[in-house]
């Protein structure tokens, strides 16, 4: 097999990508979107009915406070009229487009976020591969994708119809006087990103996209022309996101995306269904952005080393599995949740709004059951909104797929509790569902303070441009950001900002220090890791046939998974085969069969049809293998009353080739070689006995 880096991604929201070779099948996984990359575009100019900030605005730069923005100032300080004023294009992997899009086999798809490339790959007209993809990630996905289309809206109706070929906007950044920031974003470190670009699909492109869609459900298995099993295992990430396991021919492999042991909302990681895999690819990157990794590259002193500990001891596998699935990593994610919704409460006693604009699902309705519970259990009274296209409908699916949430909101489900608290809130209209920031509902709904939920994370559209510029002078409010989102960059067309800036880092993978853990409780034979992770941790001390590190861009050969295939055959059929046993080679049979060897479910299966009864031992053998030993077939031919002699003798080429002349009953020759034996006889009655003669002292079927 191949495994081809595409993309290592950048955390949650733009996961990686791969593209596997097994079997003969091209396999890509996950076709994600940067969205990162549009924030060097301006925001359009707007008016949505609501008055201009009143509050006073106080130079605040981010940027002085960000090192990397520090850097940058030795250049030329990046200034609101810098970004591009434009209709945004948006930036798929790099990697992907030099591939052949008609000689793609399969797609898995992650999680949703690994969703939002999927429609460019489709429009192309030679795109026949088979996609697969989770139900949770498929529905959750598709309402992403025509949500950030009904964003994207307002650039069109604001720069109008522009030409699709090539966007006029580029040749303007091709020039010294450009920021190199900006620069790197478009044209890439090595200036070669260029093609990555393209502009935003269509709501017909995304219903032409999701009807070439196989949704499967939790651990079910599906066959791939007959040869690959393919199974979604909960990754604990999010709702309905999962890793891949792969059953064919050759082997097993696990694929891992970015995943979370145990989840305060999801299903959990899924450890069982990915013990003793032949193949493992460990593909979550994100532990290279947290901060237990330090500047030099190393694991800090600092982090809690109890994993590598358990690694030397005597614990079982169980004992094992156990110290993963702690709930420490989940109890520090709700503190993080619990400490943002302290905030806005702090900010909703000042007087002052809150704007949170994450777009993680999970986070979403954690924050809002949080929300709900602190208001209903305080004094305070503050509305909240939830903005956007898809909320009411996002909002109401979560409540149709208990499979992919943890056992303890299935525990409340069963009971007829609702999954999350923030539901009955919801039925008590305490909570604000509206599609745009200018429905009118929500103007006459309108009242501050108050705790807004709505994308986009970008800043650059959806119902967070407008909030934010009417907020940003007000040093009461709150904007709430996801790490990972530059906030420098993103801040930077409404500077002057006084509201408050939270940035928030939420758990988007497995530790770096639980890695060993985890290889020893899955003990994959072979396994595959980013050379980023295996510099950083060392690996080698672990009982495990073989690790491998792979970089981006480069092709990594796997040696064979399997050493031996198996082929079944059915009881029925293998008791009408007549077996031989060899006379070179104890305790092996042999039978012969005219039949046909299919791939059928992942596996090979001898099928035959009507003519078993050609393998009795009556018949005579078609096949002999091994060396005709002179002796012995002239011991066997004189039992049949021939008689010969032997004579020896070497040829040219220096082989040694030796003839047995018959005298009597007619005569004839035995000629022998190391590549053949031929039989030349007058009298047909004795070739066949020859012939016998043979079958008595070599193997044949």
């Amino acid at each position: 097999m191949e495994l081809t880096c595409l993309s290592k991604g950048d955390g949650f929201h733009y996961p990686p990508c791969h593209m596997l070779n097994l079997c003969g099948f091209r396999i890509l996984i996950d076709c994600p979107l940067d969205l990162s990359a549009i924030k060097i575009f301006s925001p359009v100019p707007y008016d949505v009915g609501f008055e201009a900030s009143e509050y006073p605005s106080s130079d605040v730069s981010l940027d002085a406070q960000d090192p990397v923005q520090k850097k940058q100032k030795l250049e030329r300080q990046l200034t609101p009229a810098d970004l591009v004023c434009a209709e945004p294009w948006y930036k798929t992997v790099k990697a992907l487009h030099l591939w052949e899009a008609s000689l793609i086999d399969v797609v898995l798809i992650s999680n949703p976020m690994g969703l939002l490339g999927l429609p460019f790959l489709t429009q192309n007209p030679g795109f026949c591969a088979k996609i697969y993809m989770t139900e949770a990630t498929a529905k959750i996905g598709q309402f992403m994708m025509e949500d950030l289309v009904s964003m994207h809206k307002e650039f069109r109706c604001f720069y109008g119809p522009g030409d699709s070929s090539y966007p006029g906007w580029i040749k303007d950044l091709d020039s010294e006087e450009v920021p190199a920031l900006l620069k790197k974003v478009v044209f890439g470190e090595s200036g070669d990103d260029l093609g990555s670009w393209m502009r935003l699909y269509s709501l017909d492109d995304i219903e032409s996209c999701m009807k070439k869609v196989q949704v499967v459900k939790f651990a079910e298995e599906v066959c791939y022309n007959g040869t690959l099993i393919i199974k979604a295992l909960s990754s604990g990430l999010d709702i309905g996101a999962c890793n891949w396991l792969i059953n064919g021919p050759n082997g097993s492999l696990s694929y891992l995306s970015n995943s979370i042991l145990v989840s305060l909302h999801a299903r959990n990681f899924d450890i069982n269904g990915l013990k003793g895999t032949d193949v493992m690819v460990y593909s979550d990157f994100s532990c290279l952005q947290s901060a237990e990794v330090t500047e030099n590259g190393c694991i800090s002193p600092n982090t809690d080393n109890n994993y590598l500990s358990t690694i030397s001891s005597d614990n079982k596998d169980e004992d094992l599995a156990a110290s993963l699935l702690n709930t420490e990593d989940s109890l520090e994610e709700m503190e993080k949740l619990a400490f943002v919704c302290s905030c806005a409460a702090e900010s909703a006693d000042a007087g002052g709004s809150t704007l949170i604009t994450i777009t993680r699902v999970g986070i979403v309705l954690q924050l809002l059951e949080l929300m709900s519970d602190y208001i209903e259990s305080s004094s305070l009274k503050v509305p909240i909104f939830v903005i956007s296209s898809v909320a009411e409908e996002l909002l109401a699916y979560t409540k149709t797929i208990p499979e992919w949430l943890c056992d303890q909101r299935q525990e409340e489900l069963i009971l007829g509790e609702p999954s999350f608290d923030h539901l009955k809130f919801n039925k008590d209209k305490k909570i604000h569902l509206f599609p745009a920031i200018h429905s009118p509902n929500l103007i006459t709904s309108w009242q501050e303070p108050c705790i807004v939920f709505a994308p986009h994370c970008s800043l650059r559209l959806g119902p967070s441009v407008q909030l934010l510029q009417r907020w940003r002078g007000d040093p009461k409010s709150l904007l709430v950001l996801e790490d990972g989102i530059s906030s420098g960059l993103a801040l930077l067309p409404f500077r002057p900002v006084a509201m408050k800036v939270l940035q928030c880092s939420f758990l988007s993978g497995i530790r770096l220090q639980k890695l060993p853990t985890l290889l020893s409780v899955l003990q994959p034979k072979i396994v595959l890791v980013p050379d980023a992770v295996s510099q950083r941790i060392d690996l080698s001390g672990m009982k495990i046939n073989s690790i491998l590190s792979f970089s981006e861009n480069e092709t990594l050969h796997v040696p064979r998974i399997a050493d031996n295939t198996s082929v079944e055959i059915t009881t029925d059929l293998a008791s009408k085969l007549s077996w031989r046993k060899l006379r070179q080679r104890e305790n092996f049979g042999i039978a012969r069969l005219k039949g046909g060897l299919l791939m059928e479910d992942g596996k090979h299966r001898l099928v035959t049809g009507l003519e078993q009864e050609e393998s009795s031992g009556k018949a005579r053998p078609l096949r002999y293998w091994g060396t005709v030993a002179q002796e012995p077939l002239l011991g066997a031919l004189l039992k049949m009353g021939i008689k010969g002699s032997i004579e020896h003798s070497t040829s040219e080429n220096g082989l040694e080739n030796s003839i047995i002349h018959i005298a009597n009953p007619s005569s004839g020759l035995i000629e022998t070689s190391e590549m053949c034996t031929a039989i030349v006889a007058e009298d047909k009655n004795v070739a066949s006995q020859i012939l016998q003669g043979i079958d008595e002292v070599l193997d044949g079927i």
